[in-house]
């Protein structure tokens, strides 16, 4: 059958990029640190020093994931080949469905593990710390930031993340004026490092009694935690720690006590919080890490161009400063300003289909800010 040979043929150009794919995953030294671990494991004191255990631990899940993520995805591809030997061979046309699906299906694995090999930042393999600030456009921004916060919660359930809110206020009439909070999981900042940025939304605003047309703008400004015995010198005058009330849910103790607490940085002007903890000490602790976390990734850039494009509050935060501007009206469209990547479901996007924006990015910063069809 011709459709079943052509298959075939578009198959088979799989073959070198799978190879080159083991390569790049580096698969057989991960092989071997998987078998070392495993003799660790199986050591009597092995669980004397639980911290370097898990650790431990933690890394061998994650090796295992991608060896065998590889070896079900090169199963596949053999597979694949012999489904459509036999659907050739007794001429049944029945199976082709179930070989589009299959080949669908593969090429959908492919991409997603090529992706992770351009997962190689220093700091992508860590949970990364958004917070969300609404900009111009008053009680629409602050909708439109709670819409954010929505779909970057929606984002995170769909890949198997833990989302942590560390701090929040709610806006006014609605939504959320601002909103920081925590996405764990291998791979978070990796990911989420492409959303930090301006962000505008065009529709009729619910809020607006004639029914007119508002831009509303929402900043993302997106960090990795970092471990806590990170040495970053920070000066006691350089600071001012700042306790007040939580709000937002919590029961008696959170509204009760003045536990929440702001460090402002003074040389660099960086703000961060933190209430979610139960004591004035935990959201101190917290704070100084990612105020850490902060001044670590500054410290990493030598220009003021680099500078902004890692503080994204940096930009103003209205016309003219975002990375992605998402239509609801007059019609749907979500386009991404920097790769071009575009999707016309809007109500998709907003709730956490936001995968092509990411890989989308992701190959435009491999490829020197070009996406692959603008590269000569």
């Amino acid at each position: 059958m011709l459709e079943l040979d052509n298959l075939k043929i578009e198959l088979e150009t799989y073959r070198q990029p799978l190879k080159d794919l083991y390569r790049s995953l580096d698969l057989e030294n991960k092989s071997n640190r998987i078998d070392e671990l495993s003799r660790k494991m199986e050591e009597p004191d092995f669980w004397n020093d639980p911290e370097s255990s898990a650790k431990q631990s933690k890394e061998l899940g994650s090796l295992k994931d991608d060896v065998n993520t590889y070896n079900k995805l090169e199963g596949q591809f053999e597979d694949m080949f012999g489904l459509i030997e036999m659907a050739n061979e007794e001429n049944d046309e029945t199976m082709l469905e179930d070989i589009r699906a299959e080949y669908a299906d593969f090429t959908e694995s492919y991409e997603t593990l090529r992706l992770k090999t351009l997962l190689s930042g220093e700091y992508d393999k860590k949970n990364a710390i958004l917070r969300l600030n609404a900009g111009a456009g008053g009680t629409e921004s602050c909708d439109w930031c709670g819409m954010l916060f929505r779909m970057y919660s929606r984002w995170a359930e769909r890949h198997g993340f833990q989302i942590e809110v560390l701090d929040s206020l709610d806006g006014d009439e609605a939504g959320l004026k601002s909103a920081t909070f925590q996405i764990n999981g291998e791979n978070a900042y990796g990911y989420m490092k492409s959303e930090k940025g301006v962000h505008r939304l065009v529709r009729i605003s619910p809020f607006n009694a004639q029914g007119k047309r508002q831009t509303s703008f929402v900043s993302l400004d997106v960090m990795p935690e970092l471990d806590e015995d990170i040495e970053v010198e920070i000066k006691p005058d350089d600071i001012r720690i700042d306790t007040y009330r939580s709000s937002g849910a919590g029961g008696q103790h959170i509204n009760k006590t003045s536990s929440a607490i702001r460090i402002t940085h003074f040389p660099t002007g960086i703000v961060v919080t933190c209430q979610n903890e139960r004591s004035q000490f935990q959201n101190k602790d917290k704070a100084m890490q990612m105020l850490k976390s902060k001044l670590v990734m500054l410290a990493q850039e030598n220009n003021a161009e680099k500078l902004s494009e890692i503080r994204g509050e940096v930009k103003d935060n209205a016309w003219g400063s975002q990375i992605r501007s998402y239509f609801l009206q007059p019609y749907q469209l979500v386009k991404d300003l920097r790769t071009g990547v575009e999707i016309a479901q809007a109500d998709s996007v907003l709730d956490g289909n936001i995968d092509p924006f990411i890989n989308g990015y992701l190959v435009w910063t491999a490829n020197g800010g070009k996406m692959p069809d603008q590269i000569d």
